[in-house]
């Protein structure tokens, strides 16, 4: 599984490629497939947003742009890129409420940029930890994500970023660091509960990293990659049934005795 992560983050760096190339309909579909395995990205939702809204499908660009927002609601740039397009639609007060947010965010998150620089800033050193990881060299990435989070905290894709690259240098102490922080932003965010139920396994806490991954099937149950690790640690999730608090203590679990 994290052969297909890095595999998705080369093939985003493909469609950033043909991005800065103005190749917008083979950027669209580039990101597009990328969503079709992981579509909790928000970084890559707001690229299919700026795709849209380069081709003129504004409309579909608000959805994609609302999308990432579901999953990251102090994403600046999408509320700046949702009220860059509201505008061209005509939208002015709704344009102004996404802008005030996007600034509202970007004041909470630092003082020592101005907004525009800030985003820019985070988002080079975001990209240039990209680099790194896609060459398979996370010490370095990792250094770029935590100059990226250090001007922009409540970036939670750049963080979740950052843990990834983490993981894979191996410190995983600071890895559960940074995947609690982002949890405790963002407690739906199944994609990082599954990291930490990594984490949790590879440091010897297999009974919490269970937990994690049952709260994971029972949030999504399409998502088919906290059933597979529960199965790697010999529990089978056959039956997802959600209690009303959203826990799984309504679901039908059987342990391996081995």
């Amino acid at each position: 599984m994290d052969r297909k992560l890095k595999l998705a983050r080369q093939i985003v760096a493909r469609g950033v490629g043909a991005w800065e190339e103005d190749d917008f309909e083979a950027a669209l579909k580039t990101f597009l497939g990328v969503l079709e395995d992981f579509p909790h990205f928000a970084d890559v939702r707001n690229k299919v947003g700026l795709c849209e809204a380069m081709l003129g499908r504004l409309e579909k660009a608000l959805l994609h742009f609302d999308a990432a927002l579901e999953e990251n609601p102090s994403y600046a740039e999408a509320h700046l890129n949702r009220g860059i397009v509201l505008n061209e639609l005509g939208r002015h007060e709704e344009a102004q409420k996404a802008f005030d947010q996007a600034g509202q965010i970007d004041t909470r998150d630092s003082r020592a940029f101005p907004s525009d620089v800030g985003n820019r800033i985070a988002v080079t050193h975001a990209q240039l930890g990209d680099l790194y990881l896609t060459v398979n060299r996370p010490e370095e990435a990792a250094t770029h994500y935590e100059a990226a989070i250090n001007v922009r905290p409540r970036f939670m894709d750049i963080r979740t970023k950052f843990a990834e690259s983490l993981i894979n240098a191996g410190d995983l102490d600071k890895a559960k660091t940074e995947l609690e922080i982002i949890l405790e932003s963002r407690p739906g965010f199944v994609g990082a509960r599954i990291r930490l139920g990594v984490v949790l396994q590879r440091t010897g806490d297999s009974e919490r990293a269970i937990r994690e991954w049952e709260r994971c099937a029972v949030d999504d149950p399409e998502d088919m990659r906290p059933r597979a690790y529960l199965a790697s640690a010999g529990v089978m999730f056959p039956h997802v049934h959600s209690n009303p608090d959203g826990d799984a203590s309504g679901a039908d679990v059987e342990r391996s005795t081995d």
